[in-house]
């Protein structure tokens, strides 16, 4: 298949972490700079597959199943899956959790331009990582497609709608005052900030 925009990458694999949260098992899939990856992993398992994206026929069955294997999925800023199983170097650990979230703070700061997918099988919930640090939190339910887009734009771009629809002014914009976003129930926004916790129900503000 054709290459793929990092908004299409996004579009394809938050659903199928999704999915895999709904079946109550963990995973990793990093994304990132096709070039960047180099020494950052080890295989551990032998790699048999040849340039395949993720918008290729069946390949979502085919992600599922190698979420399941250990270690993390690395894809391409344009959806070529280049390794499967891999051993992430340089974790960084993150207080309150295990060695699948430092994998995943470790080569988001490592990377740059990267960002991690975490599947939590403790609490089956998304985690998205960045430079680092989760940005963004969501559980299983399935997601309207208006706030899709607003999520990837947000990811993608450092878009900042997605946080005005939640309620955050522009005053507190741009800074570590915010972190993470949380979306519940598909619809349900919490964001954190320094002052306390907003909450807005995306379908409310869409009827509005």
């Amino acid at each position: 298949m054709a290459k793929m925009n990092k908004d299409e990458v996004y579009k394809i694999l938050l659903p199928i972490a999704k999915e895999i949260a709904r079946q109550k098992e963990g995973a990793l899939f990093v994304i990132g700079p096709k070039n960047k990856f180099k020494k950052k992993y080890e295989p551990l398992f032998p790699q048999i597959l040849n340039k395949h994206r993720l918008n290729d026929p069946g390949m979502d069955k085919v992600l599922i199943k190698l979420a399941a294997i250990d270690g993390a999925v690395l894809i391409s800023n344009d959806g070529e899956i280049l390794a499967f199983g891999a051993k992430l170097k340089g974790s960084k650990p993150v207080r309150g959790y295990g060695t699948r979230h430092a994998a995943a703070s470790g080569i988001t700061h490592k990377v740059p331009d990267s960002t991690a997918v975490l599947v939590s099988e403790e609490v089956n919930w998304v985690k998205v990582f960045k430079e680092g640090n989760i940005i963004l939190e969501t559980d299983s339910e399935d997601t309207p497609k208006s706030l899709e887009r607003s999520m990837i734009s947000f990811l993608n771009d450092g878009d900042t709608a997605l946080l005005t629809a939640g309620g955050i002014s522009a005053a507190i914009l741009g800074g570590a005052a915010v972190a993470p976003i949380m979306v519940v129930g598909g619809t349900y926004l919490a964001i954190k900030t320094a002052t306390g916790l907003i909450k807005k129900n995306w379908s409310e503000r869409k009827r509005k």
